[in-house]
């Protein structure tokens, strides 16, 4: 990872052809403070996942050429990366998960969403949590990684929600019901490149009141040891994600509902809730 943090998004602009496959581009920022007039004015580059055909770029068009500079008020921020493996940690709320064995759970690809989109709750889909959560993203093919080549498969972290249907979850051994539901993964709203995640605060703000916050160094197990573990059996792929595990305060979360996800370092995850179909 390099040692001058920057942003990296995936952003659609708002004036984006509809079409089968809708018009995405990356952009990276380098400015120290992400809310100043610098902060809100990117630049467009390559793609950073040239390996994973999910994560491709449009076609350039006039205005939106790689070395182009455009502002936020230009486009709308998407998950950061289109994932083929969206992974969590089981149990790692703590110093107690380190008397068990890592254990990892897999959400699909298709329950990952964007800044502002909605989480959507089924009827009698029961008791539902957010999670925030310090949130890995795999920047190349990596297998046998050990503590000391884990780094080197970062691209970088985002913050993640892993939202969690806990009524699911008692009765689904395996959680595909509880964690993959559509829109139950939000991701974003960037990616941000060299940042120190020791003794990073998590929390959540749960319609405008901040619940009792943690740090990464909560969690049971860390970064680059869960990355030697899920490396050890399968390839993380470039794109993929790894939600590490939250270990902050939740509180449940009902149509009409808003959620904030905060990371330190990262920002704010913002997404509505609202009832499904």
């Amino acid at each position: 990872m390099t040692i001058a943090p920057h942003r990296l998004a995936r952003v659609r602009p708002h004036d984006a052809d509809a079409g089968p496959l809708p018009e995405q581009y990356f952009v990276r920022n380098d400015a120290p403070t992400f809310a100043s007039r610098a902060g809100r004015s990117w630049r467009i580059v390559e793609t950073p996942f040239p390996a994973s055909p999910a994560n491709q770029n449009s076609p350039a068009r006039d205005g939106w050429r790689i070395g182009d500079t455009v502002n936020e008020d230009q486009f709308a921020f998407l998950a950061p990366c289109a994932p083929v493996n969206v992974f969590g940690m089981a149990h790692n709320t703590g110093v107690p998960g380190r008397a068990l064995p890592p254990q990892a759970f897999h959400k699909a690809a298709s329950s990952v969403v964007g800044p502002g989109d909605a989480i959507l709750l089924s009827p009698g889909v029961g008791y539902v949590d957010p999670e925030a959560e310090l949130t890995v993203v795999v920047g190349k093919p990596a297998r046998h990684l050990t503590l000391e080549t884990a780094r080197d498969a970062i691209l970088g972290f985002t913050i993640g929600n892993d939202v969690s249907a806990r009524d699911a979850q008692k009765s689904d051994e395996l959680w595909i019901s509880a964690k993959s539901p559509d829109t139950f993964t939000p991701l974003g709203p960037w990616i941000v490149v060299g940042l120190a995640d020791d003794g990073v605060p998590i929390s959540i703000v749960h319609n405008g009141t901040e619940l009792a916050p943690a740090s990464s160094d909560d969690l049971g197990w860390g970064v680059d040891e869960i990355l030697v573990y899920l490396s050890s059996f399968m390839t993380l792929q470039p794109g993929d994600v790894v939600l590490t595990g939250f270990p902050a305060e939740c509180r449940q979360i009902t149509p009409g509902d808003e959620v904030v996800c905060r990371v330190g370092g990262i920002g704010e995850l913002r997404n509505p809730v609202v009832a499904g179909p």
